[in-house]
């Protein structure tokens, strides 16, 4: 083929860097391929939206011929099969005439780097230049853009969903190229008053990555395209960052894009010489190496390493009149993890409340009974669930209490915090519904969201337990794929950890991973956790919990106390969902 068929107009970029972007003319491009690798995989699929001043002036679409198979999991991902791409012409045919759609024009693309590698390698194979030396990319604006709390994903779908664009990717060329034209404008809105109207001001808004960053792209050269744990390592070989990736290649060549504005990553970055790393079976595997990784090195470069205790507990103490107190350290009778210490004090504050033990601080060692007198009488005083006052306790009252009358509040708290009983939420409730009826709306939803909160508290400890005293059990996730990932825990622990590729028989690879599982030892830590790492039991849980996960054996059943808060999940969801719209008013 001529090499003059690729007719691609020459750009001059300098003259597109001050033009306006609402003038210029872009060409978003989504490709489907064969697999993730340039250099051995080829395109399927190619879709382009042409645009200009926020108007659709074309589309292009077409299938392209691989000349191979097309591997079973690109056909469960994309749908496109090898059937369908037998009549369509080769790449030979559609570069050209993608060439001629985007003439004059500037390429947009979700991983900008990713869709233009594949049409650059086209490119060479076929012996024809690629002019386009300029793109943009809708992750790295993302990126930039948008707060990790606001996005703490940045794949296509997710942007999508936040930006509740009209198209939504379905891993087509064309759908997704069109989903990144609605991010893209999204996107360009939020920095529209930050002064960036022209490329020039986009390109100087975006991060960019320097020649000495570039040039230690070789150090992700020899990690493969696997789940895993990676370390970079300083010039003394010290640990400077531990982290985990589902493709530990593609995932530590992105530090050397500038993608990471955060100072810190460019100085760790910079004093980085090596790359060590750990290839897992899966990413819950991945995250429990992490956490190991973190405890033994404490790298300077992650805040993680910094609160390797990180979470609140709250306790019933062993106190003569106990109380609930926040600290650092579990008891036996103690929920938690709580991320903050003031939410945590807020928790300890409603089941103090529900259950009337006292809140003050008086030593009562030595008390026959405890009297805490309030300042007005009982049935004036303003329901502590919803008004608390400092100087009030929340076991006040207008007689003295003998021990016997306090220790049954006690239970009934240490019965909360243990799923033994729900009686105290219920009549958390219940007054809940008494203010609704009274029409004291805000203090209604402000005890709403409380409980709702104490009830999360509740229930995920709840489960976290179950976890940690359980002697082994097996789970299985899909890995998106058609194979599995499997993970056998022992006592709150990942004792074992497999995948099987689909296609494989996967009874005998679990009972490979069994076998050859960690041992861990039955507890003898009365504690909340049985003495597991409470990180690592939490890493666990979520795992369980996502879409498709099966329990394929366990030791015995993983069941929740019959008092247990996860019966006020519905609950908790819908005054969550309440809270969120600011014209509800009941709760």
């Amino acid at each position: 083929m001529n090499t003059g068929q690729l007719s691609f107009a020459d750009i001059d970029h300098d003259a597109f860097a001050d033009r306006s972007l609402f003038d210029t003319t872009l060409v978003v491009v989504d490709l489907e391929t064969t697999g993730g690798s340039s250099d051995d995989d080829v395109i399927t699929e190619i879709g382009a939206v042409k645009i200009r001043g926020g108007e659709v002036l074309g589309e292009f679409a077409t299938l392209v011929d691989p000349g191979r198979e097309i591997p079973p999991q690109i056909v469960a991902l994309t749908g496109i099969t090898t059937a369908m791409t037998y009549d369509a012409p080769p790449i030979e045919e559609v570069l050209p005439a993608f060439a001629e759609f985007a003439r004059g024009s500037i390429l947009v693309a979700h991983n900008a780097r990713f869709d233009t590698a594949f049409l650059r390698k086209s490119a060479a194979r076929m012996n024809l230049p690629w002019p386009f030396t300029t793109s943009l990319c809708t992750v790295a604006m993302a990126r930039r853009i948008l707060t990790h709390e606001e996005a703490p994903s940045v794949k296509l779908s997710a942007l999508a969903e936040l930006f509740d664009v009209s198209v939504r990717p379905t891993h087509r060329a064309l759908d997704d190229a069109r989903a990144t034209v609605d991010v893209f404008h999204r996107l360009l809105e939020r920095v529209g008053n930050r002064g960036v109207h022209t490329l020039r001001d986009l390109t100087d808004y975006l991060p960019k990555a320097t020649p000495a960053m570039r040039a230690k792209r070789e150090l992700a050269a020899g990690l493969p395209h696997a789940p895993g744990v990676y370390l970079f390592r300083g010039p003394g070989d010290e640990v400077l960052y531990v982290g985990t990736a589902v493709d530990l290649r593609r995932r530590v060549t992105s530090y050397f894009s500038g993608s990471d504005t955060r100072a810190r990553m460019g100085e760790m970055i910079a004093l980085a010489i090596r790359v060590d790393h750990v290839v897992c079976a899966h990413d819950l595997e991945a995250g429990v190496r992490e956490l190991t990784l973190l405890a033994a090195h404490k790298p300077v470069y992650n805040r993680k390493s910094r609160n390797p205790h990180r979470g609140w507990w709250i306790t019933l103490t062993e106190e003569r009149f106990p109380r609930l107190t926040v600290g650092r350290t579990p008891s036996a009778d103690s929920i938690g993890p709580i991320a903050g210490r003031a939410s945590a004090a807020d928790i300890a504050d409603v089941m103090s409340a529900a259950a009337g033990l006292r809140s003050c601080t008086q030593n009562l060692k030595r008390a026959d009974h405890h009297f805490c007198p309030g300042d007005e009488p009982a049935d004036s005083r303003p329901d502590p669930l919803v008004a608390h006052r400092p100087d009030l306790c929340h076991a006040a009252s207008d007689r003295p209490q003998t021990l016997p009358d306090y220790l049954c509040r006690a239970e009934a708290a240490r019965a909360l915090m243990a799923g033994a009983s729900d009686e105290l939420l219920v009549d958390l409730h219940r007054r809940l519904e008494r203010l609704s009826e009274l029409r004291r709306f805000e203090s209604a939803a402000r005890a709403r969201d409380r409980m709702a909160a104490t009830v999360e508290a509740l229930a995920r400890c709840q489960r976290l337990r179950a976890i940690a005293r359980l002697e082994e059990f097996v789970v299985a996730r899909p890995d998106g794929n058609g194979g599995w990932h499997f993970s056998a825990v022992r006592y709150g622990r990942l004792a074992g950890a497999a995948h099987a590729r689909r296609g494989v028989s996967p009874m005998p690879i679990v009972d490979a991973m069994v076998a050859s599982a960690s041992t861990v030892l039955a507890p003898d830590d009365d504690g909340p956790l049985s003495g597991a790492p409470s990180e690592e039991v939490a890493l666990i849980d979520r795992w369980m919990a996502q879409p498709g996960s099966r329990l394929v054996s366990a030791s015995g059943g993983i069941g929740l106390p019959v008092g247990s808060a996860a019966k006020w999940s519905e609950f908790a969801r819908s005054a969550r969902r309440a809270r969120d719209e600011p014209d509800r008013t009941r709760y």
